[in-house]
């Protein structure tokens, strides 16, 4: 097994808990970093697990697994595990899984999942919309959509995540969320498989060739996809298709870095909106 034959990879560094007597980790452990894995698989797949299994009513319950160790991972050590989708029967998922140490394999699993009604247990068929999914993203292909409309077009999808992240998880007040500018932005909305809105942003009318993006937002179950990096773009190119030469945004701080890895500076000094911190952030456009 080779760490490119998988499309999703997630790295981890060995902490000292899981290092046992001997000085390495603890076999248990290995156990845990393939769920771990398991858990970025459903994140590139863009599907929030929980929220998709109660609109399926299903589940995925773990049957068997089984681990051959070629070789001990060490405390500090920097770790890849690979995982993928092998196989699916009518009711059963069958996965692999593998670590490697700087491309060293140590591990592999396999692991066979059954999909069952989450009360009674009892195995059902895989939804076919599931069972596709798999083999799409195996297969290299996009597993969400992006669109740009207006307010009329996006506002049930865009309203949903806005709520989900600033209202809920952040704590902004609803009269602060909302603004008579919905109704004059295009709107970027990203959805899954399953037409779930997983994020949003604005882009405002140009002044003086300028465009403002703002109310980026991503569902927490899915950040670190590449969603709101997907949103940004397709915003910005849509900036510079209307002639603006520079785009502007108000960032939180915690989301900084993230724009500035997106070619974002940063100009003036910190202030508070909402009572959150934030910075204000410029990139120019290239048409």
């Amino acid at each position: 097994m080779q760490p490119t034959e998988f499309r999703c990879r997630e790295r981890l560094r060995v902490r000292w808990s899981e290092v046992d007597l001997q000085k390495i980790v603890f076999n248990a452990h290995y156990l845990t970093y393939v769920d771990t894995a398991m858990a970025a698989y459903w994140r590139r797949l863009a599907v929030p697990y929980e929220a998709t299994m109660a609109a399926l009513d299903g589940d995925v319950f773990l049957k068997t697994t089984t681990l051959t160790y070629h070789g001990p991972a060490e405390y500090d050590d920097v770790l890849d595990v690979g995982m993928r989708c092998a196989k699916t029967g009518r009711s059963s998922m069958q996965f692999e899984a593998a670590i490697w140490r700087g491309g060293e394999l140590l591990t592999e699993a396999q692991l066979v999942y059954v999909y069952a009604h989450p009360k009674t247990k009892v195995s059902t068929a895989i939804p076919e919309k599931l069972v596709t999914l798999f083999q799409d993203f195996e297969a290299g292909k996009p597993v969400t959509q992006l669109t740009l409309g207006d307010w009329t077009q996006q506002s049930p999808l865009a309203s949903a995540v806005r709520t989900a992240v600033f209202v809920e998880e952040q704590g902004i007040a609803r009269e602060d969320e909302w603004d008579a500018m919905d109704a004059h932005c295009t709107h970027a909305v990203v959805t899954n498989r399953f037409d779930q809105p997983l994020a949003t942003g604005r882009l405002l009318p140009a002044v003086e060739g300028v465009g403002t993006i703002g109310r980026m937002a991503v569902v927490r179950a899915v950040r670190g996809s590449e969603l709101g990096q997907q949103v940004l773009e397709a915003l910005c190119d849509a900036a510079a298709k209307r002639g603006d030469h520079r785009v502007t945004l108000h960032a939180q701080r915690s989301a900084e870095a993230f724009y500035a890895r997106q070619g974002f500076q940063v100009v003036g000094e910190p202030y508070e909106e909402v009572g959150i911190p934030h910075v204000t952030m410029v990139r120019d456009v290239v048409r």
